[in-house]
């Protein structure tokens, strides 16, 4: 909660009134008492949206915040998102990542992506699970026959297109 909302408002119905030192336990009455008209607009968890949601759904979410971070320029937490594909279990989302820094950056910008999916898929049970192996480091491709490599993976007919048309690597 911010001060700031506090003050303004404390500013303007004591304002009204005689003015009162921001010291004085009338001041402090006041204060305490906004706090509490404040904490009754405040949802309880019972009472926030839990609506099912399928792995379908999540990953649409989930691709449309990484492009938003793209468009933001905060490309390092949209390529993290990318790295691995987001497993749904119940209303956990598990993501492997490679290594443990890239773990400590990707939780930088966790509650912003917790939140938003949160809302987008109207259940505030979601939490997100991230999961370190080692093993899942991303190969780069360097050179351009590693390049032509990993596209032949993806797509084998580019293979037959260097062929038919007798193209270098």
């Amino acid at each position: 909660m911010k001060p700031e909302p506090i003050i303004q408002h404390l500013k303007t119905e004591i304002g009204s009134k005689n003015m009162i030192s921001a010291l004085s336990l009338s001041s402090i009455k006041a204060k305490k008492e906004l706090e509490a008209k404040q904490m009754s607009h405040v949802k309880h968890h019972d009472k926030l949206p839990t609506e099912a949601f399928n792995e379908t759904e999540m990953r649409l979410v989930w691709d449309k915040f990484a492009q938003r971070l793209t468009k933001q320029n905060k490309r390092l937490m949209a390529t993290y998102m990318q790295m691995n594909d987001p497993v749904l279990n119940g209303s956990t989302i598990t993501l492997e990542l490679p290594n443990e820094s890239t773990k400590e950056e990707f939780l930088s910008g966790y509650n912003e992506l917790l939140g938003y999916l949160r809302g987008k898929l109207h259940n505030h049970d979601i939490t997100i699970q991230v999961i370190v192996n080692e093993v899942t480091e991303t190969k780069y491709a360097f050179t351009p026959i590693e390049k032509y490599e990993r596209l032949k993976g993806i797509n084998p007919s580019l293979e037959l297109l260097q062929r038919l048309f007798d193209l270098d690597v």
